[in-house]
């Protein structure tokens, strides 16, 4: 089947042209590529998107995040994974796409939020573990995750551009570019991405039903009068169509179109250290159907849903006394979601479906008792409602807290860190949840739209961080008691159902590095999580099993090697036939565990330009995750019980550029 969409955004020749330029002033690239990002403070991660990375360097939001410890995706094809953490997915786990909070369009999860996010046109990307923070995104009991673009103000006038192309197997290439100009008062931004690549082969050899291309712009208008002030106005442009092997359909629109305005001023007073604020308008407009992008000889079906959301955020940061800090802030949210199906779907209205509006205030506090310790504490109250316009504009509503609590410490004359928290998250049932209520509850004891509970998260999160000479170190755990957990029985008589259990979860990640020898890094990582459905005594279902990196890169500043084994073990622990928000998100029985070998180099021949290369999946092993989907059976079509087979061996090369 050939693709139909193959627009391709500029970036390609200008790409290919930036090594040419010659400037005066140079930026300096990396050269290591990331294969697992290690823990930098108390229950925080901190990484580059831009730089290249291992596996295949990422093409979404999902695919970047997999490589940090603690991180899986269920498959779906060769794009648009949903992100897991901790064994926690969908409204779970927070994301925010530049302060802006977006839902996707589909009632599948064809487009996660990471759908819509290539990262390597942001320039920082931060997981904060557990509930642990109340800044961003209520109900995010799982952790939140920013992808976030650098606005520093420029020091003379002047412009930088950067760019990198990226060719792979199974037809991969990507491009981007990025470009900013002007002055130390006003500066311009503007970015161009485009990812395609045909359908991949597993180790066995046998196609994957999973092409895609996408592509995105992005543009931002700047105000910088002193050090201090910043007012952007941005906005973005993206589309793409995508294959899909879990399901009877494949994605053939995904566009989504967004505008922001943020400000931020600092050192107002002495009193006031920080003011910033931010409002945006996403609106997704999304497509699928089961013939555009696949051959099918009967009946030929089409959904059209969209999503529009508006929201804004206002925060300032006082510091009262020299030992307090304290934030405090509002911010809401209105998501409307609405659907037409049908071939000629453009000629007909839309039906409301189903619209959130959320409203919030919050603070957070951090107290230093001394140099060495501190206390950080936090609390938000939000005023959640949702309105039913399948069920003649029906509502239901709740006024639900969050907070937290930590004590950090500094040990070992300032090397290393150690900590413990407690937090607890209230979390508004998410669409894809109300969308599986009835107006009368089904068989047992499934939710109806008017019964089904908000998810009470309390969780203790404890750990330690350690940085002494070649040796860095750090350990996280976790143990949480959820009550009314909300979860997915996807085998029934006719769709899936929605009910609330009482859950266990624990957990823990690790990680260390030893640089031992000049230019030598070893490093390896550990993520585990346990997951309990205490209502019914089974295992919680869709829960990662075991996973550890080990590693080794060598890195002159010239040429760089590395290697990486990924181990992952058997799980035995599942729930047939439950799951996720994802669509037939379910536990398929137990998986057997496997490993595969990643070898990388990489080549600066000057400080702004670096080739990288990358073998995956060196040895060719056929292996499914445990939290793959069911692949589709095009014959039968049905979606079977056997997973989607992983990526066999694939050959990528990088190369990027960045000048000024």
């Amino acid at each position: 089947m050939q693709k139909k969409l193959r627009r391709l955004p500029l970036v390609l020749a200008v790409s290919l042209a930036l090594p040419a330029l010659a400037l005066a002033q140079e930026t300096t690239l990396g050269s290591v590529v990331v294969t697992a990002p290690l823990t930098a403070a108390p229950l925080t991660v901190t990484t580059d998107p831009k730089a290249p990375r291992q596996p295949l360097p990422a093409h979404d939001g999902a695919d970047m995040l997999k490589s940090i410890p603690g991180f899986s995706v269920i498959r779906k094809g060769g794009t648009d994974g949903d992100p897991v953490f901790r064994g926690m997915s969908g409204s779970r786990l927070g994301i925010l796409l530049d302060g802006q909070e977006i839902h996707g369009g589909c009632g599948g999860r064809m487009d996660p939020p990471t759908a819509y996010i290539y990262p390597e046109s942001y320039d920082r990307v931060t997981v904060l573990k557990g509930p642990q923070q109340v800044l961003h995104v209520p109900g995010s009991s799982a952790g939140v995750v920013l992808f976030e673009r650098a606005a520093k103000r420029m020091t003379e006038p002047g412009w930088s551009a950067q760019g990198s192309l990226t060719f792979g197997s199974f037809g991969r290439n990507d491009q981007y570019l990025e470009a900013r100009g002007g002055n130390p008062d006003v500066y311009v931004r503007a970015s161009a991405t485009r990812s395609d690549s045909d359908n991949y082969e597993g180790g066995d050899g046998k196609e994957v039903h999973s092409f895609y291309t996408r592509w995105s712009t992005s543009a931002a208008l700047g105000w910088t009068p002193d050090d201090d002030t910043l007012l952007e106005l941005s906005a973005g442009r993206s589309d793409g169509e995508a294959a899909y092997a879990d399901r009877a359909m494949d994605g053939t629109r995904f566009e989504r179109e967004n505008v922001a305005l943020k400000f931020e001023k600092r050192k107002l007073s002495p009193l006031v250290s920080r003011v910033e604020a931010n409002v945006y308008h996403s609106y997704i407009d999304h497509v699928m159907d089961n013939y555009s992008l696949r051959s099918n000889t009967g009946m030929k079906m089409l959904n059209n849903p969209d999503r529009e959301t508006r929201g804004g955020r206002l925060a300032v940061t006082l510091a009262p006394t020299e030992p307090l800090l304290l934030v405090l802030g509002a911010d809401m949210k209105r998501d409307e979601h609405t659907f037409r199906d049908g071939t000629n779907y453009f000629a007909k209205p839309r039906a409301g479906d189903l619209s959130f509006d959320r409203y919030g205030v919050f603070g957070e506090a951090t107290y230093a008792l001394d140099e060495v310790r501190r206390v950080i504490g936090g609390l938000r109250v939000d005023d959640h409602e949702v309105t039913n316009d399948k069920m003649g504009g029906i509502t239901q509503g709740d006024t639900l807290p969050s907070g937290f609590l930590r004590y950090e410490s500094d040990y070992a004359g300032g090397a290393g860190t150690w900590y413990v928290g407690l937090g607890h998250v209230e979390r508004f049932p998410d669409y894809w949840e109300y969308m599986r209520t009835a107006n009368l509850p089904r068989s047992g004891d499934a939710r109806s739209f008017a019964t089904l509970e908000a998810e009470r998260t309390t969780q203790l999160d404890l750990g330690a961080n350690w940085t002494q000479g070649a040796w860095s170190a750090a350990v996280a755990g976790f143990y949480g008691k959820v009550d009314d957990y909300i979860l997915l029985r996807w085998v029934t008589p006719v769709t899936a159902n929605v009910r609330n259990v009482d859950a266990t979860v624990y957990g823990l990640e690790g990680d260390v590095s030893w640089r031992f020898a000049p230019y030598w890094q070893a490093y390896g990582t550990v993520a585990w999580v346990r997951g309990t459905n205490d209502t019914d005594d089974k295992p919680l279902a869709q829960q990662p099993p075991l996973e550890a990196k080990l590693g080794v890169e060598y890195d002159n500043r010239v040429f760089s090697y590395g290697a990486m084994v990924r181990m992952v073990a058997s799980q035995d622990r599942y729930d047939i036939g439950s799951g996720s928000i994802v669509a037939n998100g379910q536990d398929l029985g137990a998986t057997p565990g496997f490993a595969t070998l990643a070898l990388n180099a990489g080549y600066r021949p000057s400080k702004t330009t670096l080739l990288t290369v990358g073998v995956d999946n060196v040895f060719d092993r056929t292996y499914r995750e445990h939290l793959g989907k069911g692949s589709w059976d095009f014959g039968a079509a049905q979606v079977t019980d056997l997973r989607i087979n992983e990526p066999g061996r694939g050959v990528w090369l990088k190369a990027q550029v960045a000048l000024d």
